[in-house]
């Protein structure tokens, strides 16, 4: 009996000496209600000095609670493990451990069988980096999505890069880090960030980053220099312009709805909505074309709205919606838009014909010949200047009982990159509307071939293919721009594109200019077969 309290007692002993060495904060996570198991872990990680109590916030301690105890503990050991010298938001970032956990007992579960442990792989070389940190001045934050060099760089005192500055670079290898990519990409110009995306559960990056130049120039000249270029042997990586995308297309919403009404019922499922653009129907200026555009006032609000409204759950007004994002057309040089003789005209009624529109224009200079295809037009003026002036005294006038549009034309962009988009895009809402069982896709719905193919039946599912950029290929004539379209069928004089194309007819509806308040940047859209 005797020896059996002396076991007792010993064991009391050690239970006083552990809860002796018990941080202060370790009652205060007992009291917020995690397990004993996975308080006394954590606590024993603010022993390190790798984390405070002050740097997680209730998020963070909420996602503990609720995590099976094992589980927990299997998080907090991962986390322990990591390198956490270049994690400024350790809180986010043990819910970013939590997440991938989750991600991988999901993933073996359907496998039927535990997943393996991954593999060792090979982390950044640190001293190389801090040598780069101390050179530069930059900081490194590092969140378990992506690992992020500078923004701004030290001293900064001009404003946020805008569009054109953003490179994507893609094709990376899958071990490369900051300490490669860097002084590569500093030969350019100056940088403002670069992000280098990675993936949680593989512990690598996911072979491409965003790199932000302090100026356009720097970055034209990083697509020129190191696209296709080789940062190891046999492998080479893809630099190009990367935009930051705020606008959404959306499809059959009901035709009699106005810009009001959608703005209302949109704004009720995802923060951030700046502005609806719709299209009034040619036939009926009281209704719109079955689509719309949804301008956010960011890239992340615009996310979020596509995650929301993409699910196939959302109905608007009863209606099936689709959802994908707005092709951005690239910005034309100043250098090229100065040349612009050509203006872009829209919100035309039926009423305005080509002999009326010539002869409203013409009040400022010769007018060489006018183009109308359905509500829009394009001018095309003898001399620039006159062109500028018409453009500032007629934008917003009253004309046929409508308020028309008047914005400088954007040169035609490339075919063959229009070409990628326009597949890609028809692929995406393809698959979006399978996965909703197929009941979205018209029995009649044609579908396009490769490219240089016209449509297999029908219309092809370009349109309203919103060159509102300002000016189809075939509009400018003559030899002046690169890149126009096949001759068009309609005869000899003229070149084809849209709604004139050797490959079948297109649908023609423009998109509404959205860069500068002269110069149209439009967007293209896929949704011919059910709003035309």
């Amino acid at each position: 009996m005797a020896e059996g309290n002396g076991e007792l007692l010993q064991d009391e002993s050690m239970k006083i000496d552990v809860e002796a060495e018990r941080t202060e904060d370790y009652q205060k996570l007992i009291e917020y209600g995690l397990d004993e198991k996975v308080a006394a872990k954590l606590d024993e990680i603010y022993k390190t000095g790798k984390l405070a109590h002050v740097d997680l916030d209730e998020r963070a301690l909420d996602a503990l609670k609720e995590f099976p105890v094992d589980g927990a503990l299997n998080v907090l050991g991962q986390f322990l493990d990591s390198n956490l010298e270049h994690v400024s938001n350790k809180s986010a970032y043990l819910c970013g451990v939590m997440k991938t956990y989750r991600q991988k007992s999901r993933a073996g579960s359907s496998q039927g069988s535990a997943t393996p442990a991954p593999a060792a792989v090979k982390g950044p070389d640190e001293e190389k980096i801090k040598l780069i940190l101390d050179r530069t001045g930059y900081t490194l934050d590092v969140t378990t999505g992506q690992r992020k060099y500078g923004g701004p760089p030290p001293g900064w005192d001009g404003s946020t890069p805008g569009a054109g500055c953003e490179v994507f670079c893609g094709k990376i290898p899958k071990d490369m880090y900051e300490d490669e990519l860097i002084p590569l990409f500093e030969e350019c110009g100056t940088i403002w960030d670069l992000r280098l995306m990675m993936d949680p559960m593989t512990g690598t990056n996911r072979g491409y980053a965003f790199v932000t130049f302090t100026n356009r120039d720097a970055a034209q000249v990083a697509v020129q220099k190191l696209n296709d270029y080789e940062i190891r042997k046999g492998k080479k990586i893809g630099v190009t312009i990367s935009y930051n995308n705020h606008r959404l297309f959306v499809g059959y919403i009901p035709k009699n709805r106005d810009r009001d009404d959608l703005f209302e019922e949109f704004t009720k499922h995802a923060p951030g909505l700046m502005e609806v653009i719709i299209y009034s129907s040619p036939d009926d200026k009281k209704k719109n074309r079955g689509f719309c555009f949804l301008e956010y006032e960011s890239h992340k609000a615009a996310s979020l709205a596509k995650r929301r409204l993409g699910t196939g759950r959302i109905k608007v007004w009863g209606c099936d919606i689709i959802v994908d994002w707005a092709d951005p057309q690239e910005e034309p040089d100043e250098q090229t838009m100065s040349k612009v003789k050509v203006l872009y005209v829209r919100n035309l009624t039926q009423d305005i014909s080509e002999e009326k529109l010539k002869e409203s224009f013409e009040a400022f200079g010769k007018v060489e010949r006018v183009k109308k295809i359905k509500d829009y037009a394009f001018i095309h003026f003898e001399d620039r200047d006159n062109a500028v002036k018409a453009m500032e005294e007629l934008d917003g006038k009253e004309m046929g009982g409508s308020n028309i549009e008047v914005s400088l034309a954007k040169p035609p962009s490339d075919k063959k990159k229009k070409e990628e988009i326009l597949r890609a895009r028809e692929r995406r809402m393809m698959q979006m509307m399978q996965v909703r069982g197929g009941s979205m896709v018209p029995a009649n719905m044609p579908l396009r071939g490769p490219a240089g193919q016209g449509p297999r039946t029908g219309t092809g599912m370009r349109g309203p293919m919103g060159r509102g950029d300002y000016g189809w290929p075939w509009a400018w004539g003559g030899g002046t721009w690169p890149g126009r379209w096949p001759p068009s069928p309609w005869g000899s004089g003229q070149q084809s594109g849209p709604g004139r194309s050797s490959r079948g007819a297109w649908s023609t509806t423009p998109s509404r200019p959205w860069g500068g308040s002269r110069q149209g940047k439009f967007t293209s859209c896929f949704v011919s077969y059910s709003i035309i």
